[in-house]
């Protein structure tokens, strides 16, 4: 696929949070390209998610701008970032183990059919569409009307991650997306991160452990306490440097 060059899809520029003695970001910079898969890295603490929730539009910033697609943009809801194409897959997956897959995968977005005056869930086309889209990432489901709940963490994964793709997101945002899943399971997850990137869709993989994210971003920016210590690209370093980087909390010198 040929990579897009020269305006950043998100620019993030001196950003800033404060909760109350807290600085929990100090003039943060990151900028993230189109296509690209990027490492956001650093310990517990660091300021990974409340940077990453600045931009989903969770949380105002108390300084500083955000422009998406070269335009100044102001968030004030996670809403207003799902339209401009911004979706998050926390690490607590949003899904309801009482519902089908299907129901999941449109909760809050379901499509409709209406019989006279009343209008009523389009459960063909859930059931359908919901199955297209989680296949299309590798993931074989017995039935779309099983409940949630008989998924492995990795098949919870793909439901998240499909559903991000069928409305059309410019930017996929993962937080912490292998925590406990097998080595199986993460080598599955890992394959529809590629699958994502390679379709055109920018990817955050937001984690503490190098080694979860090392094999498939290009880039890698790291935070402590709040600043951004810096940023390399894979070619540049290993994994081992990248553990340095954050465990000394300075740059190296090479």
């Amino acid at each position: 696929m040929i990579r897009l060059e020269g305006q950043p899809l998100v620019k993030m520029v001196d950003i800033e949070k404060k909760f109350r003695a807290v600085q929990a970001l100090n003039k943060v910079n990151l900028e993230i390209q189109p296509a690209e898969i990027l490492g956001l890295l650093g310990d517990n603490g660091a300021g990974k998610s409340t940077l990453i929730k600045i931009l989903a539009g969770v949380f105002p910033p108390d300084g500083g701008e955000i422009f998406f697609e070269g335009k100044k943009v102001n968030f004030s809801s996670p809403q207003d970032a799902r339209t401009l194409g911004i979706e998050t897959v926390h690490q607590a997956l949003s899904l309801v183990d009482i519902m089908s897959i299907a129901r999941n995968f449109f909760l809050g977005r379901e499509p409709t059919r209406k019989i006279g005056f009343i209008h009523l869930l389009d459960r063909k086309k859930m059931n359908e569409e919901c199955k297209r889209a989680v296949t299309g990432l590798g993931v074989r489901v017995r039935s779309t009307d099983e409940f949630v709940s008989i998924l492995s963490g990795g098949e919870r994964q793909a439901i998240s991650i499909g559903r991000a793709m069928y409305f059309k997101v410019k930017l996929l945002i993962l937080d912490e997306p292998l925590n406990a899943l097998s080595v199986r399971e993460t080598r599955e997850v890992l394959r529809q991160i590629q699958k994502v990137r390679e379709s055109g869709v920018s990817v955050v993989f937001i984690t503490h452990n190098v080694y979860h994210v090392y094999p498939i971003a290009e880039r890698f920016v790291m935070l402590d306490k709040g600043i951004k210590l810096g940023e390399v690209r894979k070619k540049d370093a290993s994994a081992e440097d990248i553990i340095e980087i954050i465990a000394t909390g300075r740059m190296l010198n090479k």
